[in-house]
């Protein structure tokens, strides 16, 4: 019990469709009133007591409205990193927008323990009028820290965004990326005891997502909670402890990160084989011939994409015009570059699983565990065949699209601009 920081139970969110919501003052509003004067004491509420969020009256739930979330419920622990994924509408941004309180659910409920810092999408969470300075005290006083407290993460907060000359800058005139550099910094670093984040990583260069990766480590292992939201999958699956799948407003799976990032990549994925046996760009005897490939998961799902790392399998079917038994069959098949560069062959007799003797229709399927390739878009190539004679050779058989995965277990958002990944270890020693 002492563990859990956050326990939701049935949450759900009804819009009324096309009925702009009625605005309120918030915390926010009042603290912004008099915005030079901000160093004043703000009463604060005490750390880990629960602070359940009101229920409201159930929506009507007639025509007009749609569920943004139903009925979801979860804990999560402290220190933990949770995922959240889905496809976009799936209700991600809606269940964190609930636990941050900047809106109130219809029904249901969400226990928070401790102070909550997020970051939801650029725009959120500063006053554009206010400068980059003021706004990390803004955010610090809602919080409830004292000035003194502020002032002594002050330095540190400036020196992780990286944009010291633009603190005296109104934020209104910061690009996307400064604005995201100074917002995870005050996140971050203000120690609240659960860190919301959403699509963090979707703006900013390259080394400022590694040190906000490097960031949100740090802040579990000192036990405090974080919340992440990313398309980022590789992000995903090395940074996260459990992972939850959002669709349609309902959470749907939950999981180890790996298996919950394949489901969602398999669900999302249009299931289509692509069709081969109308090719006449071919070449071989046609003792055989390619009638259709498909990509499947590890769970036999066709799927349009995936991971770099992730277990896969190409599944082709062939077909004999003799309708005859056929012998010593052997089946290539080889990866490439849009732009021509080879990358490696998958071949069954090469592999030790020459196929002696086939039936006349039939498919064969290679297993590639650990994909090898960096994230990118490929095209292969099928050959094959019987006897040692080339029966059928078809090129630019189909496509496939592989995104940043964790090959390496490090949680790392990139590992090569593109390419081939091998797996290999170091070790370093002492000379004379």
């Amino acid at each position: 019990m002492k563990d859990i920081v956050l326990r939701v139970e049935n949450l759900s969110k009804q819009y009324k469709l096309g009925t702009a919501t009625n605005r309120h003052d918030t915390l926010r509003d009042q603290l912004v009133e008099g915005t030079k004067s901000l160093f004043r004491r703000v009463s604060r509420r005490p750390r880990n007591v629960a602070a359940p969020l009101v229920n409201r009256s159930p929506a009507s739930g007639h025509n007009g409205t749609i569920w943004a979330l139903k009925d979801v419920s979860f804990e999560v622990k402290r220190g933990e990193i949770v995922g959240f994924v889905g496809r976009n509408g799936a209700g991600k941004s809606t269940l964190l927008k609930i636990l941050a309180r900047i809106t109130e659910p219809t029904e249901g409920r969400a226990e928070v323990y401790g102070r909550v810092g997020s970051l939801l999408e650029v725009g959120t969470g500063f006053h554009g009028e206010l400068t980059g300075l003021e706004n990390i005290y803004l955010n610090g006083a809602i919080l409830g820290m004292k000035k003194a407290e502020i002032d002594r993460k002050l330095h540190e907060i400036v020196e992780f965004s990286g944009i010291e000359q633009f603190m005296n800058t109104p934020v209104k005139r910061y690009s996307s990326g400064m604005y995201v550099r100074l917002a995870f910094a005050v996140a971050a670093h203000l120690e609240p005891e659960i860190l919301i984040l959403d699509e963090v990583l979707a703006v900013g260069d390259a080394a400022f997502q590694k040190k906000c990766l490097g960031k949100m480590r740090d802040v579990t292992r000192e036990g405090r909670t974080v919340l992440f939201v990313s398309h980022n999958m590789a992000a995903i699956q090395g940074l996260c402890s459990k992972c939850y799948l959002l669709s349609n407003g309902r959470l749907i799976a939950e999981g180890p990160p790996k298996s919950i990032v394949e489901r969602y990549l398999a669900d999302g994925s249009v299931a289509t084989r692509t069709l081969l046996g109308q090719r006449k760009d071919r070449q071989g005897s046609g003792e055989i011939q390619f009638s259709e490939v498909a990509i499947l998961d590890a769970k036999s799902r066709p799927i349009d994409g995936a991971l770099s790392g992730q277990d896969i399998a190409i599944a082709v079917s062939y077909g004999s015009p003799d309708e005859k038994t056929i012998s010593r069959l052997d089946v290539h098949i080889s990866f490439y570059t849009t732009s021509g560069q080879f990358m490696f062959t998958c071949s069954s007799e090469g592999s030790g699983h020459p196929f002696e003797v086939a039936p006349p229709t039939g498919q064969v399927v290679c297993h590639i565990p650990e994909l090898p390739l960096a994230p990118g878009r490929y095209v292969f190539n099928l050959f094959s065949t019987v006897g040692g004679v080339i029966a059928d050779w078809v090129q630019e058989a189909g496509t496939l699209h592989v995104a940043a995965g964790d090959h390496f277990g490090t949680g790392r958002l990139r590992t090569h601009d593109d390419g081939f990944l091998v797996k290999h270890t170091w070790t370093v020693s002492l000379t004379s």
